[in-house]
Protein backbone atom coordinates (compact mmCIF):
# COMPACT_ATOMS: atom_id res chain seq x y z
CA UNK A 1 0.00 0.00 0.00
CA UNK A 2 0.87 3.50 -0.43
CA UNK A 3 2.22 5.42 2.19
CA UNK A 4 0.83 8.58 3.70
CA UNK A 5 0.27 11.46 1.51
CA UNK A 6 2.20 14.28 2.12
CA UNK A 7 0.22 16.97 3.54
CA UNK A 8 0.07 19.67 1.09
CA UNK A 9 -1.80 23.18 0.89
CA UNK A 10 -4.72 22.93 -1.36
CA UNK A 11 -5.52 24.65 -4.67
CA UNK A 12 -8.84 25.30 -6.64
CA UNK A 13 -8.65 24.54 -10.38
CA UNK A 14 -11.59 25.76 -11.52
CA UNK A 15 -14.19 22.72 -10.14
CA UNK A 16 -11.07 20.42 -8.97
CA UNK A 17 -9.10 20.58 -6.31
CA UNK A 18 -5.84 19.67 -5.81
CA UNK A 19 -3.39 18.53 -2.88
CA UNK A 20 -4.80 18.97 0.97
CA UNK A 21 -6.18 15.53 0.83
CA UNK A 22 -8.23 15.52 -2.38
CA UNK A 23 -8.27 12.44 -5.32
CA UNK A 24 -4.87 12.63 -7.30
CA UNK A 25 -6.26 14.42 -10.50
CA UNK A 26 -5.40 13.17 -13.67
CA UNK A 27 -4.16 15.49 -16.36
CA UNK A 28 -3.42 15.45 -20.33
CA UNK A 29 -2.32 17.90 -23.00
CA UNK A 30 -3.63 18.90 -26.02
CA UNK A 31 -1.67 18.50 -29.24
CA UNK A 32 -3.96 20.31 -31.73
CA UNK A 33 -3.79 23.59 -32.90
CA UNK A 34 -5.31 25.77 -29.62
CA UNK A 35 -6.47 28.37 -32.37
CA UNK A 36 -8.14 25.42 -34.23
CA UNK A 37 -11.30 25.67 -31.92
CA UNK A 38 -13.22 23.12 -33.29
CA UNK A 39 -10.50 20.49 -33.51
CA UNK A 40 -9.08 21.43 -29.98
CA UNK A 41 -13.22 21.24 -28.80
CA UNK A 42 -13.32 17.84 -30.40
CA UNK A 43 -10.23 16.35 -28.61
CA UNK A 44 -11.08 17.79 -25.24
CA UNK A 45 -14.53 16.06 -25.17
CA UNK A 46 -12.59 13.07 -25.72
CA UNK A 47 -10.10 13.74 -23.29
CA UNK A 48 -13.09 14.30 -20.95
CA UNK A 49 -14.96 11.20 -22.15
CA UNK A 50 -11.93 9.10 -20.93
CA UNK A 51 -11.90 10.47 -17.73
CA UNK A 52 -9.19 13.10 -17.62
CA UNK A 53 -9.90 15.75 -14.94
CA UNK A 54 -7.65 19.30 -16.23
CA UNK A 55 -6.59 19.67 -19.52
CA UNK A 56 -3.78 22.23 -20.63
CA UNK A 57 -3.45 23.49 -23.83
CA UNK A 58 -0.18 25.70 -25.64
CA UNK A 59 -0.89 29.07 -25.96
CA UNK A 60 2.18 30.49 -28.50
CA UNK A 61 0.12 34.03 -29.60
CA UNK A 62 -2.36 36.14 -29.13
CA UNK A 63 -5.08 34.64 -31.29
CA UNK A 64 -4.24 30.92 -29.46
CA UNK A 65 -4.57 33.15 -26.23
CA UNK A 66 -8.16 34.66 -27.80
CA UNK A 67 -9.35 31.09 -28.94
CA UNK A 68 -8.57 30.11 -24.95
CA UNK A 69 -12.60 32.08 -24.95
CA UNK A 70 -14.40 30.16 -27.45
CA UNK A 71 -12.93 26.79 -26.49
CA UNK A 72 -14.14 27.59 -22.39
CA UNK A 73 -17.28 28.03 -23.64
CA UNK A 74 -17.89 24.89 -25.39
CA UNK A 75 -16.44 22.14 -22.92
CA UNK A 76 -16.79 21.31 -19.21
CA UNK A 77 -13.82 20.82 -17.93
CA UNK A 78 -10.99 22.93 -16.14
CA UNK A 79 -8.48 24.52 -18.66
CA UNK A 80 -4.78 25.48 -18.17
CA UNK A 81 -2.65 27.82 -20.88
CA UNK A 82 1.21 26.65 -20.87
CA UNK A 83 2.82 29.84 -21.10
CA UNK A 84 6.28 31.03 -22.40
CA UNK A 85 8.56 33.94 -22.35
CA UNK A 86 5.24 36.32 -22.99
CA UNK A 87 3.86 37.82 -20.07
CA UNK A 88 0.94 39.52 -22.09
CA UNK A 89 0.11 35.74 -23.15
CA UNK A 90 -0.51 34.89 -19.36
CA UNK A 91 -3.00 38.24 -19.40
CA UNK A 92 -4.88 37.55 -22.42
CA UNK A 93 -5.48 33.69 -21.24
CA UNK A 94 -6.89 35.22 -17.99
CA UNK A 95 -9.16 36.95 -20.02
CA UNK A 96 -10.27 34.44 -21.67
CA UNK A 97 -11.49 32.60 -18.32
CA UNK A 98 -8.53 29.38 -18.10
CA UNK A 99 -8.45 28.10 -14.97
CA UNK A 100 -4.85 27.78 -14.46
CA UNK A 101 -1.66 28.99 -15.56
CA UNK A 102 1.50 27.29 -16.45
CA UNK A 103 4.83 28.99 -16.88
CA UNK A 104 7.97 29.44 -14.67
CA UNK A 105 7.79 33.41 -13.68
CA UNK A 106 11.13 33.71 -14.45
CA UNK A 107 11.19 34.09 -18.22
CA UNK A 108 8.08 36.64 -18.93
CA UNK A 109 10.06 39.35 -18.00
CA UNK A 110 11.26 41.60 -14.95
CA UNK A 111 9.41 42.03 -11.94
CA UNK A 112 6.71 44.62 -13.38
CA UNK A 113 5.70 41.69 -16.00
CA UNK A 114 5.81 38.83 -13.30
CA UNK A 115 3.47 41.41 -10.88
CA UNK A 116 1.03 42.32 -13.31
CA UNK A 117 0.06 38.61 -13.96
CA UNK A 118 0.12 37.62 -10.80
CA UNK A 119 -2.22 40.70 -9.74
CA UNK A 120 -4.83 39.47 -12.00
CA UNK A 121 -4.05 35.82 -11.17
CA UNK A 122 -5.16 36.53 -7.78
CA UNK A 123 -8.07 38.73 -8.89
CA UNK A 124 -9.85 36.03 -10.80
CA UNK A 125 -8.05 33.35 -8.29
CA UNK A 126 -6.40 31.58 -11.05
CA UNK A 127 -3.66 29.11 -9.87
CA UNK A 128 -0.24 29.21 -11.09
CA UNK A 129 1.85 26.15 -11.90
CA UNK A 130 5.44 26.66 -11.88
CA UNK A 131 7.04 24.01 -14.38
CA UNK A 132 10.68 23.17 -13.94
CA UNK A 133 12.03 21.09 -16.88
CA UNK A 134 15.37 19.33 -16.89
CA UNK A 135 15.67 20.48 -20.75
CA UNK A 136 15.07 24.22 -20.06
CA UNK A 137 17.01 25.11 -17.30
CA UNK A 138 18.23 28.79 -16.77
CA UNK A 139 22.00 29.10 -17.44
CA UNK A 140 23.08 30.27 -13.79
CA UNK A 141 21.54 27.03 -11.91
CA UNK A 142 23.36 24.99 -14.70
CA UNK A 143 26.57 26.62 -13.62
CA UNK A 144 25.93 26.90 -9.66
CA UNK A 145 25.15 23.21 -9.71
CA UNK A 146 27.50 21.58 -12.52
CA UNK A 147 24.82 21.08 -14.60
CA UNK A 148 21.74 19.39 -14.83
CA UNK A 149 20.91 18.30 -11.28
CA UNK A 150 18.23 17.56 -8.99
CA UNK A 151 19.48 20.54 -6.84
CA UNK A 152 19.59 22.50 -9.67
CA UNK A 153 15.93 21.89 -10.06
CA UNK A 154 14.82 22.35 -7.37
CA UNK A 155 17.24 25.34 -6.72
CA UNK A 156 15.60 27.12 -9.99
CA UNK A 157 11.90 25.81 -8.87
CA UNK A 158 12.51 27.82 -5.00
CA UNK A 159 13.61 30.89 -7.20
CA UNK A 160 10.46 31.29 -8.80
CA UNK A 161 8.05 30.60 -5.45
CA UNK A 162 10.02 33.06 -4.18
CA UNK A 163 9.02 35.45 -6.93
CA UNK A 164 5.51 34.73 -6.50
CA UNK A 165 5.88 34.43 -2.23
CA UNK A 166 7.18 38.16 -2.28
CA UNK A 167 4.25 39.12 -4.42
CA UNK A 168 2.16 37.68 -1.35
CA UNK A 169 0.65 34.90 -3.74
CA UNK A 170 0.78 31.25 -2.70
CA UNK A 171 -2.22 28.92 -5.31
CA UNK A 172 0.90 27.34 -6.12
CA UNK A 173 1.96 24.28 -7.43
CA UNK A 174 5.34 23.14 -8.60
CA UNK A 175 6.38 20.79 -11.61
CA UNK A 176 9.97 18.71 -11.69
CA UNK A 177 10.06 17.04 -15.00
CA UNK A 178 12.82 15.10 -16.79
CA UNK A 179 12.84 12.45 -18.88
CA UNK A 180 15.32 10.52 -16.84
CA UNK A 181 13.46 9.08 -13.79
CA UNK A 182 16.29 8.67 -11.52
CA UNK A 183 16.61 12.38 -11.92
CA UNK A 184 12.64 13.39 -11.96
CA UNK A 185 12.92 11.58 -8.30
CA UNK A 186 15.45 12.70 -6.38
CA UNK A 187 14.33 15.96 -7.55
CA UNK A 188 10.48 15.60 -6.26
CA UNK A 189 11.89 14.26 -2.96
CA UNK A 190 14.01 17.18 -2.44
CA UNK A 191 11.74 19.76 -2.86
CA UNK A 192 9.10 17.76 -1.12
CA UNK A 193 11.23 18.43 1.73
CA UNK A 194 11.46 22.25 1.31
CA UNK A 195 7.91 22.85 0.63
CA UNK A 196 4.23 22.42 0.96
CA UNK A 197 2.76 23.35 -2.37
CA UNK A 198 0.89 20.29 -3.95
CA UNK A 199 3.35 19.13 -6.43
CA UNK A 200 2.58 17.80 -10.31
CA UNK A 201 4.15 14.48 -11.43
CA UNK A 202 5.46 13.93 -14.64
CA UNK A 203 7.87 12.55 -16.43
CA UNK A 204 9.05 14.55 -19.54
CA UNK A 205 9.36 13.21 -23.05
CA UNK A 206 8.54 9.70 -22.15
CA UNK A 207 8.47 8.34 -25.39
CA UNK A 208 5.53 6.51 -27.25
CA UNK A 209 3.43 3.27 -26.35
CA UNK A 210 4.27 0.44 -24.18
CA UNK A 211 7.95 2.62 -23.04
CA UNK A 212 6.89 5.54 -22.23
CA UNK A 213 3.89 4.53 -20.31
CA UNK A 214 6.42 2.21 -18.42
CA UNK A 215 8.46 4.90 -17.94
CA UNK A 216 6.21 6.99 -16.77
CA UNK A 217 4.99 3.91 -14.74
CA UNK A 218 7.71 3.78 -12.47
CA UNK A 219 8.33 7.37 -12.05
CA UNK A 220 5.11 8.56 -10.96
CA UNK A 221 4.36 5.66 -9.14
CA UNK A 222 7.36 5.27 -7.30
CA UNK A 223 6.42 8.64 -5.67
CA UNK A 224 3.44 7.96 -5.48
CA UNK A 225 3.85 4.76 -3.64
CA UNK A 226 6.02 7.52 -1.58
CA UNK A 227 2.92 9.67 -0.74
CA UNK A 228 4.16 12.72 -2.63
CA UNK A 229 2.31 13.76 -5.37
CA UNK A 230 -1.19 15.51 -5.92
CA UNK A 231 -1.61 15.51 -9.61
CA UNK A 232 -0.16 13.76 -12.87
CA UNK A 233 -0.05 13.43 -16.10
CA UNK A 234 1.36 10.75 -18.35
CA UNK A 235 3.44 11.88 -20.72
CA UNK A 236 3.02 9.81 -23.96
CA UNK A 237 3.61 10.78 -27.65
CA UNK A 238 0.88 10.55 -30.11
CA UNK A 239 -3.14 10.65 -29.29
CA UNK A 240 -3.38 12.29 -25.57
CA UNK A 241 -6.18 9.81 -24.45
CA UNK A 242 -3.51 7.42 -24.02
CA UNK A 243 -2.19 9.51 -21.30
CA UNK A 244 -5.25 9.37 -19.51
CA UNK A 245 -5.88 5.82 -19.69
CA UNK A 246 -2.45 4.98 -18.63
CA UNK A 247 -3.03 7.82 -15.91
CA UNK A 248 -5.99 6.08 -14.46
CA UNK A 249 -4.35 2.85 -14.94
CA UNK A 250 -1.05 3.69 -12.32
CA UNK A 251 -3.59 5.50 -9.68
CA UNK A 252 -5.73 2.19 -9.53
CA UNK A 253 -2.76 -0.33 -9.54
CA UNK A 254 -1.74 1.77 -6.22
CA UNK A 255 -5.26 1.78 -5.33
CA UNK A 256 -5.54 5.16 -5.23
CA UNK A 257 -8.09 5.75 -7.12
CA UNK A 258 -11.19 3.40 -8.30
CA UNK A 259 -12.54 4.44 -12.08
CA UNK A 260 -13.62 2.63 -14.61
CA UNK A 261 -12.75 -0.92 -15.70
CA UNK A 262 -9.65 -3.21 -14.18
CA UNK A 263 -9.20 -5.84 -16.45
CA UNK A 264 -7.42 -8.68 -15.30
CA UNK A 265 -6.31 -10.96 -17.77
CA UNK A 266 -3.78 -14.05 -18.16
CA UNK A 267 -0.57 -13.80 -20.13
CA UNK A 268 -1.52 -16.97 -21.66
CA UNK A 269 0.32 -20.43 -22.44
CA UNK A 270 0.24 -23.90 -24.00
CA UNK A 271 -2.58 -24.45 -21.49
CA UNK A 272 -5.12 -21.72 -23.17
CA UNK A 273 -7.07 -23.04 -26.12
CA UNK A 274 -8.60 -19.86 -27.51
CA UNK A 275 -7.38 -16.32 -28.91
CA UNK A 276 -7.92 -15.03 -25.68
CA UNK A 277 -6.04 -11.68 -26.63
CA UNK A 278 -8.97 -11.27 -29.12
CA UNK A 279 -11.79 -11.63 -26.52
CA UNK A 280 -9.49 -9.38 -23.68
CA UNK A 281 -9.21 -6.67 -26.61
CA UNK A 282 -12.77 -6.36 -27.54
CA UNK A 283 -13.83 -6.58 -23.77
CA UNK A 284 -11.48 -3.80 -22.65
CA UNK A 285 -12.50 -1.57 -26.24
CA UNK A 286 -15.90 -1.60 -25.85
CA UNK A 287 -15.85 -1.21 -21.82
CA UNK A 288 -13.73 2.10 -22.21
CA UNK A 289 -16.98 4.42 -21.39
CA UNK A 290 -17.73 2.76 -17.99
CA UNK A 291 -16.59 5.09 -15.27
CA UNK A 292 -17.88 2.73 -12.39
CA UNK A 293 -15.15 0.88 -10.95
CA UNK A 294 -15.27 -2.42 -11.49
CA UNK A 295 -13.17 -5.44 -11.86
CA UNK A 296 -13.49 -7.66 -14.94
CA UNK A 297 -11.45 -10.97 -15.65
CA UNK A 298 -10.55 -12.78 -18.46
CA UNK A 299 -8.97 -15.97 -17.78
CA UNK A 300 -7.97 -18.62 -20.20
CA UNK A 301 -7.25 -21.96 -18.00
CA UNK A 302 -8.49 -24.01 -15.41
CA UNK A 303 -5.36 -23.50 -12.89
CA UNK A 304 -6.20 -19.79 -12.15
CA UNK A 305 -9.13 -18.99 -14.34
CA UNK A 306 -11.65 -20.04 -11.94
CA UNK A 307 -9.75 -18.31 -8.97
CA UNK A 308 -9.47 -15.18 -10.54
CA UNK A 309 -12.84 -14.77 -12.43
CA UNK A 310 -14.80 -15.81 -9.08
CA UNK A 311 -12.74 -12.64 -7.31
CA UNK A 312 -13.65 -10.05 -9.81
CA UNK A 313 -17.09 -8.41 -10.11
CA UNK A 314 -17.44 -10.17 -13.61
CA UNK A 315 -15.80 -12.91 -14.94
CA UNK A 316 -14.86 -15.51 -17.30
CA UNK A 317 -12.72 -18.74 -17.59
CA UNK A 318 -12.48 -20.33 -20.66
CA UNK A 319 -11.92 -23.63 -21.69
CA UNK A 320 -11.61 -25.90 -25.10
CA UNK A 321 -14.50 -24.30 -26.80
CA UNK A 322 -16.62 -22.95 -24.08
CA UNK A 323 -16.51 -20.14 -20.94
CA UNK A 324 -18.00 -20.14 -17.56
CA UNK A 325 -18.92 -16.54 -16.65
CA UNK A 326 -19.06 -15.64 -13.53
CA UNK A 327 -20.73 -12.63 -11.43
CA UNK A 328 -19.84 -11.59 -7.92
CA UNK A 329 -18.25 -15.42 -7.29
CA UNK A 330 -20.64 -17.63 -8.71
CA UNK A 331 -21.31 -19.04 -12.04
CA UNK A 332 -24.20 -18.12 -13.75
CA UNK A 333 -24.10 -19.75 -17.13
CA UNK A 334 -21.70 -21.55 -19.85
CA UNK A 335 -20.84 -19.21 -23.06
CA UNK A 336 -19.59 -20.39 -26.23
CA UNK A 337 -16.32 -19.82 -27.35
CA UNK A 338 -17.81 -17.11 -30.14
CA UNK A 339 -20.10 -15.44 -27.82
CA UNK A 340 -17.41 -15.22 -24.83
CA UNK A 341 -16.93 -10.99 -25.73
CA UNK A 342 -20.34 -10.14 -26.30
CA UNK A 343 -21.58 -11.92 -22.98
CA UNK A 344 -19.12 -10.62 -20.91
CA UNK A 345 -19.51 -6.66 -22.17
CA UNK A 346 -23.08 -7.49 -21.33
CA UNK A 347 -23.09 -8.66 -18.40
CA UNK A 348 -20.86 -6.32 -17.37
CA UNK A 349 -22.78 -3.70 -18.79
CA UNK A 350 -25.89 -4.63 -16.84
CA UNK A 351 -24.29 -4.77 -13.79
CA UNK A 352 -22.71 -1.52 -14.18
CA UNK A 353 -26.42 0.28 -15.11
CA UNK A 354 -27.63 -1.15 -11.85
CA UNK A 355 -25.03 0.31 -9.53
CA UNK A 356 -25.63 3.57 -11.26
CA UNK A 357 -29.73 3.22 -10.57
CA UNK A 358 -28.33 2.69 -6.88
CA UNK A 359 -26.20 5.57 -6.80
Amino acid sequence: MPGRRRPTRRIQVGKVAIGGGAPIAVQSMTNTDTRDVTATVAQIKRLAAAGCEIVRLAVPDQEAARALAKIKALVDIPLIADIHFDYRLALAALESGVDGLRLNPGNIGGPGRVKAVVKEAAARRVPIRIGVNAGSLEKEALAAYGGVTAEAMVASALKHIRLLEDLDFREIKVSLKASEVPLMLAAYRLLAEKVDYPLHLGVTEAGRGLEGAVKSAVGIGILLAEGIGDTIRVSLTGDPVQEVIAGFAILRALGLRQQGIELISCPTCGRCQLDLDAVAARVQEELRGIKKPLKVAVMGCAVNGPGEARQADIGIACGPGFGLLFRHGRPIRKVKEEDLARALVEEVKRLAAERREKG
